[in-house]
């Protein structure tokens, strides 16, 4: 685009934003689309522009070169969505990319009808080919079970969440993927705290390990009440100096 044609340009804009063209504005606008011709794209673009409303109403519309490249280069990519070379036989590497960027100029600039339908494959395995893998035991494409075949309920209990959510929790019945929660409820958790661990009879059934009997539980609860006895006398009898009172000097 040279300067003369630029000023064509710009007085196409001048129609939507009322602004004054100038040999200067030409000349600035014609060094910024050097590689850009004036053509009914261009001037597309232009009219796409100011037919898209601004995010603030506002503001006032007002365009610039790279508004121009920008649109241009979306209204020619348009037409090419579904284009696919058509190759010539026997033809060279030469040959080939001059074809091909012929028809690709050829459509994208419009002088050549766009693809009007999305290219799709057709066709099939030949009767001879599923012949032969129903000879082997292909039963068709994918089939569905009847529910008397496998019940739904089957597939559910067969699917299970790892690690000790995967099991509800024998202590406090958290359920499958729940955390396990405290004995003692309070105002925002009434029916007991979150614990960021799991309990260790959750832990032992969800590894498959036998649980433990009331008895045992009884005995591990006491051993671990005598243990906290035990430290609560060390505390009694450590020696603990009194503070000394240290004067301030006057």
């Amino acid at each position: 685009m040279n300067a003369s044609e630029a000023a064509e340009l710009l007085a196409h804009c001048s129609g939507f934003d009322n602004r004054q063209p100038s040999l200067a504005a030409a000349q600035s606008w014609a060094a910024a689309l050097h590689d850009v011709p004036l053509d009914n794209d261009a001037k597309a673009a232009v009219a796409r522009y100011y037919s898209t409303p601004p995010q603030n109403p506002s503001e006032r519309l007002w365009i610039l070169p790279h508004h121009v490249r920008t649109l241009r280069t979306k209204i020619r990519n348009a037409r090419l969505e579904n284009f696919q070379y058509e190759p010539m036989p026997d033809e060279t590497v030469g040959e080939y990319l001059a074809r091909y960027r012929g028809q690709v100029q050829a459509i994208a600039s419009g002088r050549m009808a766009a693809p009007s339908g999305r290219l799709a494959l057709e066709g099939g395995p030949s009767r001879e080919f599923v012949a032969e893998l129903e000879a082997r035991g292909w039963d068709g494409n994918r089939t569905v079970p009847d529910e008397d075949d496998e019940p739904a309920a089957e597939l559910i209990d067969t699917v299970r969440r790892t690690g000790p959510l995967g099991v509800v929790c024998p202590m406090c019945s958290a359920e499958i993927g729940f955390p396990c929660k405290s004995s003692h409820g309070t105002k925002k958790h009434p029916l007991g705290r979150p614990l960021a661990k799991p309990h260790t009879a959750r832990v032992r059934a969800a590894s498959g390990e036998p649980q433990q009997t009331p008895e045992q539980r009884a005995a591990e609860e006491e051993r671990i009440r005598a243990a906290s006895a035990r430290a609560l006398a060390r505390l009694d009898d450590a020696d603990i100096p009194d503070a000394e009172i240290v004067e301030e000097a006057s």
